[in-house]
């Protein structure tokens, strides 16, 4: 039996991310689940490096996932559900199939779509990547 106790919800600060995080808090409030919310800052490749400082787009990279995880937090609380948070470093996909073997969630609910605007015309890159691979059930929110 499907027993509903961890959600991941990845965030990168879109629209879509946030309606995906709406949509696990009905869920969490629904079934008293917990939810983990994953930031992931990419590493540039290198031809993108060329053209931009990878310190300073880390930096504020950071800051923008803090504010964005602070955010995430406070609509939890306010809906008293049981937040967790991870920031992680990397390919975004490839980072969120691992936080969901990791942290043993139930449940991955996704935006269609993130703030790429160059992916937007696809699914989503990442949550294209997710469907596909994770080893659990996932909702995409659109």
């Amino acid at each position: 039996m499907f027993k509903l106790e961890k959600i991941l919800v990845p965030l990168d600060g879109s629209d879509n991310s946030f309606r995906a995080l709406d949509a696990a808090v009905f869920l969490a409030k629904t079934s008293g689940a917990s939810i983990t919310a994953l930031y992931c800052v990419s590493i540039f490749p290198s031809i993108e490096v060329q053209t931009v400082d990878p310190i300073k787009c880390q930096v504020e990279e950071r800051k923008f996932a803090e504010s964005v995880l602070k955010k995430a937090e406070s609509i939890c609380k306010e809906n008293n559900v049981k937040f967790y948070k991870i920031t992680a470093y990397g390919s975004p996909g490839y980072m969120i199939v691992k936080g969901i073997r990791t942290n043993r969630v139930n449940l991955v609910v996704i935006g269609s779509r993130g703030r790429s605007t160059v992916k937007e015309i696809f699914l989503g890159s990442v949550s294209n990547y997710v469907l596909h691979k994770s080893p659990t059930p996932v909702l995409i929110v659109k």
